[in-house]
């Protein structure tokens, strides 16, 4: 893909001027001092003045054009139900992922609720693995210097991704600075492979849901095991790819693949920023999530010695973009050459992209993973008699996240949640319906069962808790020792648990790796 040669993106260095490739070479302004503490506020959108103006949910600013109109909401009582079963979903993923991976993909279809969906997308892309089997390797790259010549284009490119969204909007700040450590690591990991400019909006887009180091290592998954070869020099799998598509356009829409035939319209000139931006930059926001929700569980990621095969679901998004774009005679007559034809698809109608519209056409066309495996086997054999082997020497994909998570080379910790909400020992356990017992009773209870042990010679500690656990993700649930001595004398259930500061800021639904957090 073609590298920017823009001229009015974030400075780039003076002669003879040291580029880290950290993001102090992004502050702007001679006071860079200055620059950091206005970047810092509630929003980068305040340092650019756009504090009075109203940020949609998705965190656009409304009536930008990437903010949306009407959306559809999901009832409150709805959205809670879904956060509930995800909570037990990535609190038990092993279990579920061997054993019902069917449910996992309903429930991605049916949309991943907004305040789990950077933890949910970290764990069916496998970069929540790939995290903990590469500890500190992030920091490491962070802190290295970098290749001037990939920095330059990074920087860029940094003010085009998303500009009128509250993390990027601000040159030089938060979003920006995280945009460019996330793109320098990964020329710094794959330098044979450097930097495309389709992996920013890529990248972006996992920034907008999760921090810098989890957001890497989604995209390390995404260029390795989703889209290999997407973003290699010669943009091969792209190419092969477009074949496929329009192949497979023939079983779809008869008619939008003889239109685009007789104009002889390339693929690439119309799926090229579809399938290597993953839609971000085509689709209203919402349905960009949920077509990611979907890839992520989904994409067809085949398990053969090949480089190069179909992503189920790009595809069948293209496939229904196109099928409700041309695939009507009456469509097809408004587009009398490849001008018009180019442009009806550049600006595609707002009703087939709306989301509950384009979710159903994609989980209800009639395109098996069979059928894309078939078509690429015929393409790839054209490719090698037309134009010789492939250059690009891709790793194969694997059959969605269920075999991402399986191909993990071992050992692996096992993905356990980390206990983040206390209860005392007489409360009810949370989904039971039993009702708590008096303080007395339950004190009984308690010590007939220790003499059973024979364990009351040796009372337990006076505010110890017990830990349930609700929504992280390292360790299991265990019982957490006080911190300050009690009276020997109280009961256990007379006195409240005594949380430090440093676990108070630990509760809740894991704030830090919330999307909450960065919207």
């Amino acid at each position: 893909m073609a590298k920017s040669n823009g001229e009015n993106g974030p400075r780039a260095p003076a002669a003879g001027e040291s580029l880290s490739g950290t993001r102090e070479s992004l502050a702007q302004g001679p006071d860079a001092a200055t620059t950091d503490e206005l970047s810092s506020l509630g929003s980068d959108s305040e340092a650019n003045g756009f504090a009075e103006r109203r940020i949609d949910k998705f965190g656009f600013i409304v009536g930008s054009q990437g903010a949306e109109g009407a959306l559809e909401e999901v009832p409150l009582e709805v959205l809670r139900q879904r956060e509930s079963k995800w909570l037990d979903m990535l609190n038990n993923w092993d279990k579920w992922m061997a054993k019902k991976h069917k449910k996992i993909r309903l429930r991605c279809q049916k949309g991943i609720p907004p305040s789990l969906r950077g933890r949910a997308w970290q764990y069916l892309s496998g970069g929540k693995v790939k995290l903990q089997q590469n500890p500190g390797k992030f920091d490491e790259l962070d802190m290295s210097p970098g290749d001037p010549k990939w920095l330059d284009v990074i920087e860029r490119d940094l003010h085009r991704q998303f500009p009128f969204h509250e993390m990027f909007v601000s040159r030089g700040g938060h979003g920006q600075q995280d945009l460019f450590r996330v793109l320098k690591a990964y020329t710094l990991y794959r330098p044979e492979e450097g930097y495309c400019q389709a992996q920013a909006p890529i990248a972006a887009v996992l920034l907008m849901h999760m921090p810098a180091e989890q957001a890497f290592w989604c995209l390390v998954q995404i260029c390795e095991k989703y889209l290999p070869g997407y973003y290699s020099e010669k943009l091969e799998a792209i190419q092969l790819d477009g074949e496929i598509l329009f192949s497979l356009l023939q079983k779809v829409s008869p008619v939008a693949h003889k239109h685009l035939s007789r104009q002889k319209i390339d693929p690439l000139l119309y799926m090229t920023e579809w399938f290597m931006c993953a839609f971000s930059r085509t689709l209203p926001w919402s349905s960009v999530l949920r077509v990611w929700d979907m890839f992520f569980c989904e994409a067809s990621l085949y398990l053969l010695p090949i480089p190069h095969a179909g992503v189920k679901i790009i595809f069948r998004v293209g496939l229904v973009l196109l099928k409700h774009a041309l695939g009507s005679p009456e469509k097809v007559k408004a587009c009398q050459g490849q001008y018009e034809t180019i442009e009806r698809l550049r600006s595609l109608s707002p009703k087939i992209m709306q989301e509950a519209f384009l979710v159903q056409e994609v989980v209800e066309l009639p395109v098996t993973e069979r059928q894309i495996e078939r078509e690429h086997l015929i393409q790839l054999r054209r490719w090698q008699e037309t134009r010789g082997e492939l250059q690009c020497r891709s790793p194969p994909r694997l059959h969605g996240a269920k075999a991402i998570l399986d191909a993990e080379p071992g050992p692996r910790p096992a993905l356990q949640p980390s206990p983040s909400i206390r209860l005392p020992l007489d409360a009810p356990l949370p989904g039971s319906k039993a009702k708590p017992k008096p303080p007395k009773q339950a004190q009984k209870e308690q010590r007939k069962q220790m003499k059973g042990r024979g364990q009351l010679e040796k009372p337990p500690a006076p505010n110890q808790a017990m830990v349930v656990a609700a929504a992280g993700d390292a360790c299991p649930p265990q019982h957490v020792p006080p911190k300050d001595s009690a009276p020997k004398d109280s009961a256990p259930q007379d006195l409240a648990p005594q949380v430090s500061a440093h676990h108070r800021s630990q509760e809740s639904l894991t704030s830090q790796e919330s999307e909450d957090t960065y919207l």
